[in-house]
């Protein structure tokens, strides 16, 4: 269910990626550094995977009941801006506001690691690739608006 639930952030984001990235993300200046596109897939499938399991080791932590609370309380605003990226950036096309979103998503998800720590180490370390990739997501995002007229 753990993981189900946090794929459902990627079918969400998926719904508004798919038709601009045949559209209108290839018609924009992208940086050196842009990964192909199939590397986005399989990528976000395995963050989605640990991050799943990483709320399943959360969830079933008995006791710490108000660092639980607010490590899970992290983790669900984390994935709902996880979602909202997509639609701002490929559904809207606002590369700025994007960036701007991802950036409070980035401290979402260093929240959640700092906050899920107290309580699981292995459930925070399953976070970390994901933690990784939006960092490299927030560069590139970056790298886009600026390399677009900063729009």
């Amino acid at each position: 269910m753990c993981i189900l639930l946090c794929g459902s952030a990627g079918l969400i984001g998926g719904l508004f990626t798919a038709r601009s990235v045949r559209t209108w993300y290839p018609t924009i200046a992208k940086p050196w550094f842009n990964p192909p596109a199939w590397v986005f897939g399989p990528a976000w499938t395995l963050l989605y995977l640990l991050m799943g399991i990483s709320l399943y080791l959360v969830w079933r932590t008995m006791g710490a009941e108000d660092a639980r609370r607010a490590a899970l309380l992290f983790f669900f605003l984390q994935l709902l801006f996880n979602a909202g990226w997509s639609v701002v950036f490929f559904g809207m096309r606002r590369i700025f506001l994007a960036f701007v979103e991802i950036c409070v998503l980035w401290i979402l998800i260093a929240g959640t690691v700092l906050l899920t720590l107290r309580i699981s180490a292995p459930a925070a370390y399953l976070l970390i690739p994901y933690l990784l990739w939006v960092t490299f997501a927030l560069v590139l995002n970056y790298s886009i608006w600026r390399l677009n007229g900063a729009k």
